[in-house]
């Protein structure tokens, strides 16, 4: 049986250009968190990440949560804020966990991290369960 191939441009391991993150439940078994290194290749201003490249990273973490419900969900709606620069080429963390689920919205919230704990950007999502057979289902 062949492996599925995942070419997501933050978590993809098959996406050669991706970002290749790797995330992994955290400690309480109820969150997403990974730890990453970013190149100039994410550049924006000299030596920091540029934002876009912020706002995917906590996009993705945050959809890691649709594992713990066994559901698809697509991002309806995210806020991010920017609190201080994401340096390059130093260690990072991202850490997602749920918020609230009313009905088919989930509510997220992930925050990125430096080495000393210090929170540099943090997101919340809004994400709509859906029928993924439905939603992308390609049209003859």
């Amino acid at each position: 049986m062949r492996r599925k191939r995942n070419y997501c441009f933050v978590c993809g391991q098959d996406n050669r250009h991706g970002m290749r993150l790797r995330f992994r439940l955290d400690e309480s078994g109820t969150g997403f968190v990974c730890d990453f290194r970013l190149g100039r290749r994410y550049s924006g201003p000299p030596g920091y990440c540029h934002g876009g490249i912020i706002a995917t990273i906590l996009d993705d973490a945050m959809s890691k949560l649709n594992k713990l419900r066994e559901v698809v969900a697509v991002t309806s709606k995210i806020t991010v804020d920017y609190l201080r620069p994401v340096p390059l080429h130093s260690t990072l963390r991202v850490e997602a966990r749920e918020l609230t689920k009313r009905g088919r919205r989930l509510t997220y919230r992930a925050q990125i991290r430096d080495a000393k704990g210090r929170v540099l950007a943090k997101g919340q999502g809004v994400f709509v369960v859906v029928n993924p057979d439905r939603l992308f289902r390609t049209k003859v």
